[in-house]
Order: structure tokens, then C-alpha cells, then sequence
């Protein structure tokens, strides 16, 4: 494994705020009622308290396949008076026949955060077709925050996992606005496999070291930049360079830094490349022991806050 950790302290000048930290009006949490679906909706409600977010609760099955359950609405029910009641915010259950992943995908539109739990289905057709959030993923537009932790009073530090591309900035933000308390630290990995083509090529040694400490001067310049332009309301932001699988090393290092929740971002892809090659995200989620927050790279055009606007006047019709 290739891991060369190197990290650094910058402060922000000022630690003033910009103005696009994304806000959380609508939250939506997936619940297949067992323990570990239900501690993803305390984070849900915990997050929707702190942000003074409404929060919506759907029952679906743990594999998203449409299934009508008898006892769903009504146990749904208790947990939404239950979530009103502990976290003191505003909840609403949203009434559906059969809580399929089409249903998830349609209601997501109109909410700024899905939350929801993961465990992994060995099952033949998962093989095929990717794991139950690995679909979801797919469609959303949304940012998506996969729970495993135990809900805790807030997130301590969050590990946020960079490629230097415009939407870095986008999850650095993204991160802030989730917890502006939290402890931020960003992580980017080099990429080997350029080096590994100079070796290939027989270049030497003294070149192939040059490369080397280039590539990390610019990776040092770069995280730099990222962290003195975020939006973090704070005089420090940490940051950490690896080298080798931006996926492994990213979840390495959440484990090495003790991040309760790991950041990044997810390329549309068609389900073929995924299969075959599987994303960043997609293996992050396979591998990481805390919580993971994935923002899609590609996000809707139109904004949230619109959209739910719509809906009220559609709701008022």
C-alpha cells in the first residue's frame, strides 16, 4: 500500500464566512425500521434541530425493492411523534404505498439532504446491479450522508476527500454548512500511476524523485488554496496528502485521523463503468468505518430551495 502521509496546518485569514454555504431547509431520512435504520433517522433529526430543517421520514425495505408493509405506516407514525418529541423539530411522514427506490428518487427532489443507513447485501443481484445506495446514488441530485456511527451529539472531525477539480470547492463548503463546528480536515492522494510509468519507461532515478517532489509541492499549493478560499468559519483547517488509491488511502486516513464522517464527490457514471471499474464514492462506501457524505459532481440545476417552493404552491392548488 502506498501511503506517504504529509500534513499540514493553515490559517484562515479572518475566518470570515462566504456566502455560499449551502443551507438545509429539507431533510429526508430512509428508515427500513430496524435499529440501524432508525439511528439514521436520529441523525436526521439531530441535523435538522441544529439547521432548523424540516424533516421528512420514509419507510423503505433495506434492498428499496417495492414491498407494501402492513405494519409500516403505523410504526412509521410512532417514530415521527417520537423524533417531534426528543429533537423538538418539525416532522412529517411522508405516505407512500411501497417505499421503492422510484418513490426515494422522486421525493429526493424536493429535499436538500437524504440520510440513510447501509449494510451491505451479499445477494446474487446486488452483485449485478450494485448495492441498494449504489443505485440510489445513481439518480440522485442531492447530497446523500450514509450513516454507520451511533448518533452522537455532533460530528467531532470531518475528512473531506479532494481531486483539485472545481467541485472540491463545492465539497469543502458543503462539509462547513453540514457542522460549521466540526473539525475540518481536507485529504487529497497522488496519483502512482504516472510515477509508475517513468519507471517503466527505465527514466531515472534522480527524475523520477523530481516528479515526485513537484507533484507534492503542488498538491501543498493547491490544498493551500482550497482552504484559504473555504467558506469554514474557523482560524484552522488541517489538511493531509497521501499517495496511491484516492479511495483506500482516503479511508485510511479517516481511520488515522478519527474522522466520524468522510466527504466526497461522485461522477455520474452508467452503471456498466461502475460494475466494472466502481467509483471513488462507490468504494469509499465499501471500505470506510464511519459515516460518508456524497455529493454528486453533477448537481441539479434547478436549486432546492425552488423546487420546494414549487411544491408549497402545488400543495396550496
Amino acid at each position: 500500500m502506498h501511503h506517504h502521509q504529509v500534513q499540514r496546518e493553515h490559517m484562515l485569514p479572518g475566518g470570515g464566512a462566504a456566502s455560499n454555504t449551502p443551507s438545509f431547509q429539507s431533510i429526508l431520512a430512509v428508515t427500513d425500521l430496524t435499529a440501524r435504520g432508525n439511528r439514521a433517522v436520529e441523525r436526521a433529526a439531530l441535523l435538522a434541530a441544529e439547521h432548523g430543517a424540516l424533516l421528512k421520514l420514509m419507510y423503505a425495505p433495506a434492498d428499496f425493492a417495492p414491498f407494501a408493509h402492513a405494519e409500516a405506516a403505523t410504526a412509521l407514525a410512532g417514530l415521527t411523534r417520537s423524533m417531534a418529541s426528543r429533537f423538538d423539530v418539525l416532522v412529517k411522514q411522508v405516505a407512500g404505498p411501497s417505499g421503492g427506490l422510484v418513490q426515494i428518487v422522486d421525493e429526493a427532489r424536493y429535499v436538500d439532504l437524504v440520510v440513510l443507513s447501509h449494510e451491505r447485501d451479499r445477494s446474487p443481484g446486488a452483485f449485478f446491479t450494485g448495492q441498494p445506495v449504489e443505485r440510489l446514488l445513481r439518480q440522485l441530485r442531492c447530497p446523500v450522508l450514509v450513516t454507520r456511527l451511533d448518533t452522537r451529539l455532533r460530528y467531532g472531525r470531518i475528512l473531506v476527500a479532494v481531486d483539485f477539480t472545481p467541485a472540491s470547492r463545492e465539497l469543502v463548503s458543503l462539509a462547513h454548512g453540514l457542522d460549521p463546528t466540526a473539525a475540518l480536515e481536507l485529504f487529497h492522494a497522488l496519483n502512482t500511476m504516472h510515477e509508475s510509468k517513468l519507471r517503466y519507461a527505465e527514466v531515472s532515478d534522480h527524475a523520477i524523485k523530481t516528479y515526485r517532489h513537484d507533484s507534492m509541492r503542488q498538491a501543498r499549493e493547491r490544498l493551500f488554496s482550497l482552504t484559504d478560499s473555504s467558506s469554514a468559519r474557523r482560524n484552522r483547517v488541517l489538511s493531509a496528502i497521501g499517495r496511491g488509491d484516492p479511495a483506500r488511502q482516503a479511508t485510511v486516513q479517516q481511520q488515522h485521523a478519527r474522522a466520524e464522517l468522510l466527504v466526497v464527490g461522485k461522477r455520474r457514471a452508467h452503471p456498466l463503468s461502475d460494475f466494472l471499474f466502481g467509483s471513488v464514492a462507490q468504494r469509499v462506501l465499501c471500505w470506510a468505518t464511519g459515516d460518508v457524505l456524497v455529493m454528486p459532481t453533477d448537481r441539479r440545476a434547478d436549486s432546492p430551495s425552488s423546487v420546494v417552493i414549487s411544491r408549497k404552491l402545488q400543495d396550496v392548488r
